[in-house]
């Protein structure tokens, strides 16, 4: 399977997410945002960032970068897409995923493990867990308070396309939602760091789990 990891001026965990999708037996490309064309790949994954340090609103500029105007092609024939944290505000603003990622109900940055209930196992990136299974993810942003409009949050039920909730909702995220999968259920934007729980000498290998049924879905 081989994944390309776009990195844009901001981001900051293109070479872990990199590393734990190697580490999980993928072949990893580096790829920038400004690059208009990209090579053939089985996954594409927009990493957490600070993106243009985060002005205007948070994944709105990288959003009209021009590796993106391909990435949405590519969504739309069937390519799996991961956005993580300012991957997922990237994927909002560039209309992949319903809704709208704000800054947290509390104002406040947050770093901390957290613990998720997997809300669905029919996607390339969940079918590795049990529906309703609890897991520990780690998550780190001031923008993390997923929103959207009642239409589209009936439409996410009535699809089964949220992907994971949170237990304890940190952030204010309607609906505890951590993770959106799109209508095509190839691109999963969420705000946990899958790549921070790859290894269990750094505190778990929850992440790592997605990871490998990833590449496995993919190979």
């Amino acid at each position: 399977m081989k994944a390309g990891v776009i990195t844009f001026p901001g981001s900051n965990c293109d070479r872990d997410i990199a590393t734990a999708l190697a580490a999980a037996g993928a072949r990893v490309e580096r790829l920038w945002h400004g690059d208009a064309e990209l090579p053939k790949l089985d996954l594409i994954v927009l990493p957490g960032g600070f993106t243009y340090g985060d002005y205007l609103r948070v994944g709105a500029i990288a959003a009209r970068a021009p590796a993106m105007a391909e990435v949405v092609r590519r969504a739309a024939a069937g390519v799996a897409v991961l956005g993580i944290c300012n991957g997922f505000q990237i994927l909002a603003e560039a209309g992949l995923l319903p809704g709208a990622v704000i800054s947290n109900a509390g104002l406040r940055f947050i770093c901390k493990d957290v613990a998720l209930e997997v809300a669905t196992a029919a996607s390339v990136y969940t079918a590795g867990y049990a529906p309703g299974a609890t897991i520990e993810i780690p998550i780190a942003h001031h923008d993390g308070c997923y929103v959207c409009a009642p239409d589209d949050l009936a439409r996410l039920a009535d699809e089964d396309r949220i992907a994971f909730r949170y237990r304890d909702n940190p952030n204010g995220s309607q609906a505890d939602i951590a993770g959106v999968l799109g209508p095509g259920r190839n691109v999963l934007g969420m705000m946990p760091h899958p790549e921070r729980a790859a290894d269990p000498l750094t505190g778990g290998s929850d992440g790592m789990t997605m990871l490998r049924t990833l590449v496995e879905a993919l190979g």
